[in-house]
C-alpha cells in the first residue's frame, strides 16, 4: 500500500517512493539503475547504462523550444544506508518502510535516502510528463556519490550536447549553490600485534551521539563517538593493563558516527577501577558535550572470563594515543566568506578485531580508521592528508587515499545563476542566497568533463541526512517542483 500517494506533486512522490522500495545503498546499485533503464526503454527514450551503472537519460525538446540550449539534469542515485541499532531491516535487501509526520516524511528506523532520491524523483516526473514544456533535457545519474564520488569520476560525458547543469543534490530551499569544497577518503592502517589474554571481559558502547553529515554539520562540534572511544581507551590504559579484542564504530566515512562498540580484556582485581575511570570519564565528555551533544553515554558490562585473542597491552596503549592525537572535526574556517568551513575532516569508521580472519573487513593484526578530509583550498587538503600519513607512519602504519575529488570553484560570470535567481524572485518576491558549502558535490568532476560549464546546486528542505533521523519536507518539495517545471518552461533571452 502506498504510503505518499495522497501527497502533491503526485508523480514526484510516486517516484520517490518507488525509489525507496529499491535497496540502494552506495556499493548496491545494480536494481536501481536497472530500474531507471527500464523506465527509460518503457517510454523510448535515449538511454545509456555504462559499465560502473551510471544512467544518462536523453528526452528531445518540446515543440518551441527546439533552438534553447540543452539543459543537464543530475543527481546520484547511492544513499548513505543506516539504521538503528534495533533495526531489523536489510538495507541490501529490503526497501524502506517510509511514514509521514505533518509536513515531514522519514523512514522508520533506518535514513530515508532524499539525499540524493529527491532528485532522481525530479527527473523521473520530469521524463515522464508530456504537458512540461522544456528544451534538449540530458539527465545524468550518477552512482556511488556517497563513497567518493567514483560515478562522476568514471561516467563519459562526450555525447551530452548541454553546458548548463542544474545538480539536485542540496538541502535547504531558497539557498543556490555555486562552489564547494574538495574531498578525499583516507584510509590510514595500524598494525598491531596481538596475544592471548586472560581476565574480565567488558563491553564498552559509546553512544547515544546525534551525528550528522560531516560536510554540513562538521561545525556544530558533535561528539564523534571513535573520537570519544579513543579518549576513554587513553584513561584506561594510563592507569590499568588492558586489552583490546576488537572494536566496531561508525558506517561510512562522511557521516559523524554516533556509535562506537569495543569488547575490552582487563584483569579481575581492577574491575572497579575499570568502573571508576568509565564513569569519570563520562562524566566529563557529558560535560563538555552539553549544549551540543547532551545524549552522550558510555555503557559498560561485564561478557564473561577467560582466555581470549587480544591486542597486547603495549599496542592497546599505542593504538590509544594513536586515537587520542589524530585530528579530527573543524580544523580552519575560511577567510574569505563568513561562517564557513575551508578545513575539516571526520573519523568516520574504526575497525579492529583480534579474531579476524583476513577479507575486505578486517585485516588481522590491524586496526583501520577512515576518514573523511574536506577543503576548499586544495593544498589545505593535501596538508591534512599528510599529517594523518606521519601520525601513521609513525605507529607503523601506512594510508590509502581514494575518492580524491576537486572542489567547485566559483563562476563570476554565470548566465544561469543569473536567470535563476531573477526568476526566484519574480516567484517569491525576494532573492535567493547564492552560497558556498564544504560538502562536496559531483559539480566540481563534471566541470572537468564538460567545457565552460555553468551549474547551480538547489534541492528542497532535507534535515540530519545521512542519519536515522533524516526527514524530507512535503511543502519545501512541492515549492522546489513549481520553481523547477518554471524554469524549465522558461526560454533564453535572446
Amino acid at each position: 500500500m502506498s504510503v505518499l500517494s495522497g501527497l502533491e506533486p503526485k508523480k514526484v512522490f510516486h517516484y520517490f517512493e518507488e525509489i525507496t522500495k529499491i535497496p540502494h545503498g552506495s556499493g548496491n546499485m545494480q536494481q536501481i539503475s536497472d530500474y531507471l533503464v527500464q523506465f527509460a526503454q518503457e517510454r523510448q527514450l535515449f538511454c545509456i547504462q555504462d559499465e560502473w551503472k551510471n544512467v544518462i537519460i536523453i528526452k528531445e525538446a518540446t515543440p518551441g523550444y527546439e533552438e534553447e540550449p540543452a539543459l543537464i539534469l543530475q543527481g546520484h542515485m547511492d544513499m548513505v544506508a543506516v539504521k538503528k541499532p534495533d533495526c531489523d531491516i536489510d538495507m541490501e535487501t529490503e526497501g524502506l518502510k517510509v511514514a509521514v509526520q505533518g509536513d515531514l516524511i522519514y523512514a522508520q528506523g533506518t535514513s530515508l535516502g532524499g539525499d540524493d532520491g529527491i532528485a532522481v524523483a525530479y527527473a523521473l516526473a520530469i521524463l515522464d510528463s508530456d504537458t512540461i514544456r522544456h528544451p534538449r533535457l540530458e539527465v545524468v545519474l550518477t552512482v556511488e556519490e556517497e563513497v567518493g564520488m567514483d560515478g562522476a569520476r568514471k561516467v563519459d560525458l562526450s555525447m551530452l550536447k548541454g553546458n548548463r547543469l542544474l545538480n539536485l543534490d542540496s538541502e535547504e530551499e531558497g539557498i543556490f549553490l555555486a562552489s564547494c569544497a574538495g574531498g578525499a577518503r583516507v584510509d590510514c592502517r595500524v598494525p598491531v600485534k596481538e596475544t592471548m589474554m586472560s581476565g574480565v571481559f567488558c563491553e564498552v558502547l559509546v553512544g547515544g551521539l546525534q551525528g550528522g553529515h560531516s560536510g554540513g554539520e562538521i561545525h556544530k562540534e558533535r561528539g564523534n563517538s571513535n573520537c570519544l572511544f579513543g579518549r576513554l581507551l587513553k584513561e584506561l590504559g594510563e592507569k590499568l593493563p588492558v586489552g583490546l579484542v576488537c572494536v566496531n564504530g561508525g558506517l561510512a566515512d562522511n557521516a559523524i558516527p554516533r556509535e562506537t562498540k569495543a569488547l575490552l580484556v582487563i584483569r579481575p582485581e581492577d574491575v572497579s577501577e575499570f568502573e571508576r575511570i568509565v564513569s569519570e570519564t563520562e562524566a566529563q565528555i557529558a560535560g563538555e558535550l552539553a549544549g551540543k551533544d547532551k545524549g552522550i553515554y558510555i555503557h559498560r558490562r561485564k561478557t564473561g572470563e577467560g582466555t581470549v585473542a587480544a591486542m597486547t597491552i603495549e599496542d592497546t596503549k599505542k593504538l590509544a594515543g594513536y586515537l587520542f592525537l589524530v585530528p579530527n572535526g573543524v580544523q580552519a574556517m575560511s577567510a574569505d566568506i563568513p561562517g564557513l568551513v575551508e578545513t575539516s575532516l571526520n573519523l568516520g569508521v574504526l575497525k579492529y578485531d583480534a579474531q579476524a580472519v583476513s577479507d575486505a573487513a578486517h585485516a588481522p593484526n590491524t586496526l583501520m580508521a577512515r576518514f573523511s578530509v574536506r577543503s576548499s583550498v586544495e593544498s589545505a587538503k593535501y596538508v591534512l592528508i599528510g599529517k594523518l600519513k606521519v601520525l601513521t607512519e609513525l605507529c607503523g602504519g601506512n594510508i590509502e587515499v581514494s575518492g580524491d575529488y576537486p572542489g567547485w570553484k566559483y563562476r563570476t560570470d554565470s548566465p544561469l545563476r543569473d536567470k535563476m535567481v531573477a526568476l526566484y524572485e519574480h516567484m517569491y518576491g525576494q532573492k535567493p542566497k547564492v552560497e558556498a558549502i564544504h560538502a562536496g558535490l559531483e559539480c566540481g568532476i563534471l566541470g572537468s568533463k564538460i567545457h565552460d560549464l555553468d551549474c547551480i546546486s538547489f534541492g528542497p528542505d532535507m534535515k540530519d541526512i545521512h542519519t536515522t533521523e533524516e526527514t524530507l519536507s512535503i511543502s519545501s518539495t512541492a515549492r522546489v517542483w513549481d520553481y523547477l517545471v518554471r524554469l524549465l518552461e522558461e526560454k533564453d533571452e535572446r
